[in-house]
């Protein structure tokens, strides 16, 4: 009994050691499997958890590779570019921000150097560069973000186009492991970002296979999975083709009045079959869900040079199907899209349907999804399992109209703000890693996933979320009383009981929401003595000096630098002495009553997001012209509220001083004109809403007919040009139209309520 006793625990012993040793060695190669058995180990479940995948290697897994890890290598390598890329992806894989980033670099600004492009070769040619990557560069080299000084940068952009890295494409660009060694600030990659969007080729399109040692540089990559992505690291970018805008571009298809819950499709995918080969299995096996009701799955084996050869029974049949649907109809008319990966993880679709307010349905198991790190996902898409292909009706059917409603809603808020042009995705990645600095403040989830979105919100402005203006009514915050009056005086007529600006100072003391009064003095004439204002009580009174100043338009706040001229900008500088929520601003020559200033501040701080004022102006399309044009007529509709007399957020002059590009301030420095429309435009690009018009006194009218540069016909071809120029640097015509005006007989009384009614008063459009 004792010997049989001994005989089981030898055997369990054995049993147990030879588990630990062979299952060790299996674990041990499990990261330098070739790309293949990973796809094939995703195929079958063998894809790790989210939660259970590691953030970024050990530091025992930085020794030199084992023998058997080396043998791993050899064996999934090839071709010598692909061996290149998996030791280069083993070596920088425990890459970390505080491991493989020089923070030093960026403590005084976050500025991003290019490359200049490479001299040309012996036979004239210069080196190859994509469309797109010349959009990338572009984005960046008319950005804040751009510095001609490497020694200034915090990071470095390559000028070699790294976006398709295929070796059959027509764009892949070769010898690049020479051409960084020639780079003088290479150092193996720190601080440089590269973005890529084809990685791998065939037949196995590996995912780590970029054919050079990006060694400790950022990849801003499309289609990355979470087996390779160093999380915390590396930034997902989406996948766009060569047609994507450099700016803005479309906006998001779904409009405010035309948002219904259901549309004719519940799910639908139009695309290509690959019969064979990575991602065949997931497309392939579509045609089970298509029933031509409210389930259109249609593709087509039409694809490739060779595709009749490797055709099969049914692609006839498919090819059939595939014609009777038009892609951008099933777009518009569907309510969830599906998105299957293609050969590789990421697709078109992706963007696509964000763009048509269609809620993707991701069938791509590993895939990180883009800017993962800061976008909640799962307020605008839905998951499904490659595996579990069959499941897909049941779970569009089980999602209700009210989740629908608010999917629909965040795809088109995250499509405007971060993926609708590759300037926004370029910024986006730029601000993801920006976060990352030890100094600079981070973002909360709130801001990065509703509107106006992460880009529009500079968190140096302010501690709190509840100082910006759009998200007080999200925060069910009220904004702070009292406004504070900035008064901009070109001219600066004798000042004295009967000139105007000694009576609209006059004016604003009365008010009985005033803080207090600051004088911009921009004009030619020297500064009235102190005793020539009229008393202002217990108000306070600043007269600030423009003329000869100082401070700097293109800085940020609180640099100095000559100027050549005051500029007109300087108007909307955020003085320290701002320190309410709304500013009031005024030309020195407004014609306003203490009335009309307690108003248009009661009806501002309902809409503390908007531009709330008096004076309105109108843009329309000119066929003829085929461009912008803007009028001062009196018509049933406005979108721009002159800043002459209005009200708006303090933070506008934040945005305007530290964010606007430096293009569209040239432009209002070198004319002297357009400031107000720029805001305007500033305003609505961030609220998508548009200004809002109080009732005034016929004194405005009346001062329109008389002698007045607003009458000059030179004066309105300037502001034309002016907001051609600003629309064409935007991308898109930001202004929009509004019927609305506010009138104090009525504003707040319960008949406004029937306001509620007739929603198409405010018509959303340009």
């Amino acid at each position: 009994m004792q010997a049989k006793k001994r005989y089981i625990l030898v055997f369990v012993s054995c049993a147990f050691l030879a588990y630990c040793y062979f299952g060790g060695y299996r674990l041990k190669l499990t990261p330098h499997r070739p790309r293949r058995a990973q796809h094939e180990s995703a195929k079958d479940g063998g894809v790790q958890p989210y939660a259970q995948l590691p953030s970024f290697i050990s530091s025992a897994q930085r020794q030199p590779l084992s023998n058997e890890s080396n043998a791993a290598v050899v064996i999934q390598s090839k071709h010598k570019s692909v061996g290149a890329a998996s030791a280069a992806a083993t070596a920088a894989g425990s890459c970390r921000m505080d491991t493989c980033f020089d923070f030093t670099k960026c403590y005084e600004q976050f500025l991003v150097y290019v490359y200049p492009p490479e001299p040309l070769n012996s036979l004239g040619a210069a080196p190859p560069s994509s469309a797109n990557y010349q959009k990338i560069l572009t984005a960046i080299q008319e950005s804040r973000y751009h510095t001609s000084d490497p020694a200034a940068a915090c990071l470095f952009v390559l000028g070699i186009d790294t976006l398709d890295r295929d070796s059959l494409s027509e764009d892949y660009v070769r010898n690049v492991p020479s051409r960084l060694a020639r780079l003088p600030h290479w150092n193996n990659g720190r601080n440089h970002i590269i973005f890529n969007l084809y990685s791998g080729t065939w037949p196995d399109y590996a995912e780590h296979s970029l054919g050079f040692d990006a060694g400790e540089a950022i990849l801003a990559k499309a289609s990355m999975s979470v087996l390779q992505m160093r999380h915390g690291f590396d930034v997902s970018i989406p996948l766009f083709h060569k047609q994507f805008p450099l700016r803005a571009g479309a906006t998001g298809s779904v409009q405010s009045n035309n948002f219904p819950a259901n549309k004719k499709y519940l799910l639908a995918f139009k695309g290509k079959r690959y019969v064979h080969g990575i991602g065949s299995e997931t497309r392939n096996s579509l045609f089970h869900l298509h029933n031509g009701r409210d389930m259109v799955m249609v593709t087509t084996c039409r694809h490739g040079k060779s595709w009749r050869e490797l055709q099969d029974n049914r692609c006839d049949e498919d090819n059939r199907e595939y014609d009777r649907y038009d892609y951008e109809t099933l777009l518009q008319n569907s309510t969830f899209c599906l998105v299957p990966r293609g050969r590789r993880l990421g697709s078109f679709r992706f963007l696509e349907a964000l763009q048509a307010g269609c809620i993707p349905v991701l069938l791509s198991n590993a895939w990180v999804l883009p800017f993962e790190s800061k976008i909640d996902w799962k307020q605008a898409a839905i998951w499904a399992d490659e595996r579990l292909l069959l499941q897909v009706p049941d779970i569009v059917r089980s999602i209700s109209a009210e989740r629908i409603f608010a999917l629909r809603q965040q795809t088109q808020v995250l499509w405007e703000r971060y993926f609708g042009s590759i300037e926004k995705i370029v910024f986006t990645t730029l601000e993801i890693i920006r976060e990352r600095l030890p100094d600079y403040p981070e973002r909360s989830s709130l801001v990065w996933n509703s509107a106006p979105g992460a880009l529009l919100t500079l968190p140096t402005f302010a501690d709190s979320s509840r100082f910006m203006p759009f998200l007080l009514n999200a925060l069910g915050v009220e904004p702070r009383h009292n406004y504070t009056a900035v008064i901009y005086v070109q001219i600066g007529a004798a000042l004295g009981p009967n000139a105007a600006l000694y009576k609209l100072v006059k004016t604003i003391t009365k008010s009985q929401f005033v803080d207090r009064i600051l004088i911009l003095w921009a004009a030619d004439r020297p500064l009235p003595l102190k005793k020539r204002w009229p008393p202002t009580n217990h108000i306070p009174l600043h007269v600030i000096a423009l003329a000869g100043s100082t401070r700097s338009l293109n800085g940020p706040t609180g640099q100095t630098g000559p100027e050549v001229r005051p500029s007109i900008s300087q108007r909307f500088l955020p003085y320290d002495e701002i320190q309410t929520d709304a500013v009031l601003s005024l030309d020195e020559d407004a014609i306003l009553n203490t009335d009309e200033l307690d108003f248009a501040y009661t009806v501002w701080r309902d809409f503390p997001e908007r531009i709330v004022g008096y004076p309105a102006r109108a843009h329309f399309w000119d066929d003829s012209k085929n461009a912008w044009g803007y009028t001062s007529k009196w018509t049933n509709y406005y979108s721009i509220v002159l800043t002459g007399a209005a009200f708006y957020h303090r933070y506008y002059n934040y945005l305007y001083t530290n964010w606007l590009s430096l293009l569209l301030l040239k432009t209002v420095q070198q004319s002297s004109n357009c400031e107000d429309i720029l805001m305007n435009l500033l305003v609505s690009h961030v609220t998508r809403k548009p200004p809002i018009k109080v009732t005034q006194r016929k004194g405005y009218k009346d001062r329109e007919t008389a002698r007045s540069p607003w009458n000059d016909p030179d004066h309105f071809i300037q502001r034309q040009s002016c907001l051609n120029t600003f629309a064409a640097v935007f991308g898109y015509m930001p202004l929009i139209r509004s019927n609305l005006r506010m009138d104090p007989m009525l504003y707040r009384d319960p008949v406004s309520n029937l306001r509620k009614k007739y929603r198409q008063i405010e018509l959303v459009g340009s």
